[in-house]
């Protein structure tokens, strides 16, 4: 194996970050559907849900600059050139995973369903135990005591 093959962290290919959280949001919807919580739900709540998942989409196009910036890859599979602090960065480890969440809980609530709110912290157990703990162990091993500082400085959802 060559060296730029190890160069990534060991997440399975099979998995991926939007397909997770999508999967999720499907779960929410529908079990909303199956399974209402609260009918007849107030319109500022359906506003909350849209509020959530737009803010969860500027996480994403946050991240989006931030790794542009620094000429990385945003694939979570892939070898990445420079661990990014700045921009959104400053204030979570994982914007975009954090979008996700809210994403997660928005999409069923703006659609009248509490469900989100259920699954959502299944989805950051799994989404943590799936993919951003073997991020976090590559950016560990590749960046070593910047990362350490990063991390201790920063914290993974918010």
């Amino acid at each position: 194996m060559s060296d730029k093959q190890k160069d990534s962290p060991n997440i399975n290919k099979n998995v991926h970050p939007p397909i997770v959280a999508m999967v999720f949001i499907i779960v929410g919807l529908l079990m909303g559907y199956l399974a209402p919580i609260l009918a007849g739900m107030p319109p500022l709540l359906k506003n909350i849900g849209l509020g959530l998942t737009f803010i969860g989409f500027l996480f994403g196009v946050g991240a989006f600059l931030e790794f542009r910036k620094e000429r990385t890859t945003l694939d979570p599979h892939g070898s990445v050139k420079a661990l990014v602090k700045s921009g959104i960065y400053r204030f979570t480890r994982n914007p975009i995973y954090l979008g996700f969440l809210l994403m997660v809980i928005g999409f069923p609530l703006a659609y009248g369903s509490l469900w989100g709110l259920v699954v959502s912290p299944i989805f950051m157990v799994t989404l943590s135990r799936l993919v951003i703990e073997k991020e976090e162990a590559y950016l560990e091993k590749k960046f070593k005591g910047e990362y350490t500082a990063y991390s201790s400085k920063v914290r993974r959802w918010l």
